[in-house]
């Protein structure tokens, strides 16, 4: 088990047991991981020469150049675009000699540059090993048991992972207990939120405008929450 990782784990399933409108522990988990590593690269990593390496081949995403502006460090980020466009402008590779070869480098580049992010690529790697943390505490520990049950809700994009990782980890006897328990957690929940969206829709026919509203105002937002998870939140915990 990964011990460095127990401890957040642990602290956001609490979290979320305890005040349900927190929503997914692995959400919160993901946006913490996202302000640390945004944290470092606008700091302290900034000027570290295997970084900046890393950084000037990867680049960042929309999402992550977007988060980086907002937080007003202006003078880092400049640095850390002024060594990214030199290294890219030499990708471009302008005025190639050969012409059977021209644009090949920039092509394949430029490409693989699309859909590459270095703090995508860090947030990735350690979730992984937190989702992973997080299904060895189910197997060996009761308390986390009880913890899991206690959650409002997975999204479903981490619910699949985290089942994916349990999967991966557990004996097939654990892991058929573990999917009954979670998955019968997640199916009454399902129940619940299509309900509230179903009523919200039944609200805007002239037979129901006099019923209360009941949970329903906020179902699409709920829905659109459960559904994709609620990533990139930028505040503060």
């Amino acid at each position: 088990m990964e011990q460095i990782y127990t401890i957040p784990v642990n602290e956001a399933f609490e979290a979320s047991a305890a005040d349900p409108s927190l929503g997914c522990p692995f959400c919160r988990l993901y946006n913490k991981l996202e302000r640390d590593e945004l944290d470092l690269i606008l700091g302290a990593s900034m000027m570290e020469p295997d970084v900046r390496l890393k950084t000037n081949e990867q680049g960042f995403c929309r999402d992550h150049f977007s988060m980086m502006l907002r937080r007003g460090k202006r003078l880092p980020l400049a640095l850390i675009l002024e060594s990214h466009l030199a290294d890219q402008k030499k990708n471009l590779g302008a005025g190639a000699a050969f012409i059977g070869k021209a644009g090949e480098g920039a092509i394949k580049k430029f490409t693989t540059l699309k859909d590459s992010c270095y703090v995508c690529g860090r947030i990735a790697h350690n979730f992984t090993l937190m989702q992973e943390t997080a299904a060895l505490l189910w197997e060996q520990d009761p308390e986390f048991r009880t913890k899991c049950a206690a959650q409002p809700f997975f999204c479903l994009n981490h619910f699949g992972t985290f089942a994916a990782a349990a999967k991966a980890r557990m004996s097939r006897r654990d892991f058929a207990d573990f999917y009954k328990a979670v998955s019968v957690q997640m199916d009454t929940f399902m129940d619940t939120l299509n309900a509230d969206v179903s009523w919200f829709v039944k609200k805007f026919d002239y037979r129901y405008e006099d019923e209360p509203w009941g949970n329903a105002k906020d179902a699409p937002e709920r829905a659109i929450a459960f559904l994709n998870g609620v990533i990139h939140v930028d505040e503060e915990e």
